[in-house]
């Protein structure tokens, strides 16, 4: 917790404190010596006894030994007692006692040490409570940001586990191209080249434009169909409005790869089938693909990185706010992912 707000709360709560005391005073106008006391002795031995609980603090919670904090606190107690009647006794006897009690005795009663008992153990309470309440603030921002941190290492390690692979294929096409001597194979090496640029540069981000990442996905998807023989064998469909819309990077590469790993080649266009649709508030996007015959697939693995680990980039980038659906017959595979904002 800052400085400033530490400040504030103290600041508060001796506001309320002044402000019992001036309502008390004002309901009581008649005891003249009661009025004294309250807004000059009172508040300055409440003050000490306060920091003096406040300030001690960890002595009773510092100790492994569960016995000590007991033996501390009486102890603060039993010094705090005496030294609070101590000034109020000086306080009476050579300015407040002259002030109102002229030819009187000054004696330390029985009321007087019960009274002082029982505003120590009371300021005691408030200086323990406000200090607990700050260390409980202060302990819930350091888990906070080792919670983050923790969710950007593990983010940044299932960054790490897409990236690769998805380079490896990619490169794996261009080698393909290269070695037939194909004349799309200068092309591929420039959409390599923004494809490289993007993972390397834009996918660092939290959240990119969706536009920029529907740019990288059709530059993947080109290069991927360059080694099918079906110049349409993928259908792509947008709709909505993109404007203003971001998403995580590199979030739906996986699905795509899947389709293009597992799918079916060699049925009629279109053999992949995929649509996003931009809402006000969402993104709906999904992926379909045929089936080759005798393929098994496995249900926990999306695009050469396992399911669990693309569900939990989705629990971290998008807590709450996103619904996976994934079917399979025997003909196809589809994937439906819902993102909301």
């Amino acid at each position: 917790m800052k400085k400033k707000y530490k400040v504030l709360i103290h600041v508060a709560f001796w506001l309320y404190i002044l402000n019992q005391i001036f309502f008390a005073i004002l309901l009581m106008p008649e005891k003249s010596d009661v009025a004294f006391e309250e807004v000059t002795i009172y508040p300055l031995t409440s003050f000490i006894t306060f920091y003096s609980f406040y300030f001690t603090y960890g002595l009773f919670t510092g100790s492994k030994h569960k016995a000590l904090p007991v033996l501390y606190l009486i102890l603060v107690i039993s010094l705090l007692i005496p030294a609070r009647i101590g000034l109020e006794y000086l306080f009476w006897k050579y300015i407040g006692f002259e002030y109102i009690r002229s030819g009187q005795d000054l004696i330390v009663t029985k009321p007087w040490w019960i009274n002082s008992i029982r505003l120590v153990i009371i300021y005691g309470i408030y200086a323990l409570l406000i200090k607990l309440a700050i260390g409980w603030f202060e302990s819930q921002k350091i888990k906070s940001a080792l919670v983050l941190e923790k969710q950007s290492g593990e983010l940044a390690l299932l960054r790490s586990q897409v990236n690769p692979h998805f380079l490896f294929n990619t490169l794996n096409n261009i080698y393909s191209l290269v070695y037939m001597k194909s004349d799309d194979a200068p092309s591929a090496v420039m959409k390599m080249s923004a494809v490289m640029r993007y993972v390397l540069s834009d996918a660092q981000n939290n959240h990119i434009p969706l536009d920029k990442e529907l740019d990288y996905l059709k530059s993947y998807i080109e290069l991927e169909t360059l080694r099918i023989k079906y110049k349409d064998f993928v259908e792509i469909n947008i709709s909505g409005n993109l404007e203003g819309k971001s998403i995580a990077p590199m979030l739906l590469i996986p699905f795509i790869e899947n389709a293009f790993k597992h799918g079916d080649k060699s049925v009629p266009a279109p053999g992949i089938r995929i649509s996003l649709t931009a809402g006000e508030n969402m993104i709906l996007f999904e992926v379909t693909n045929s089936i080759r015959k005798n393929v098994t697939i496995n249900k926990d693995q999306v695009g050469g990185i396992g399911l669990e680990n693309i569900c939990r980039r989705l629990n971290l980038q998008y807590p709450g706010k996103h619904q996976l659906e994934i079917n399979r017959d025997e003909a196809k595979y589809e994937v439906k992912l819902t993102l909301w904002s």
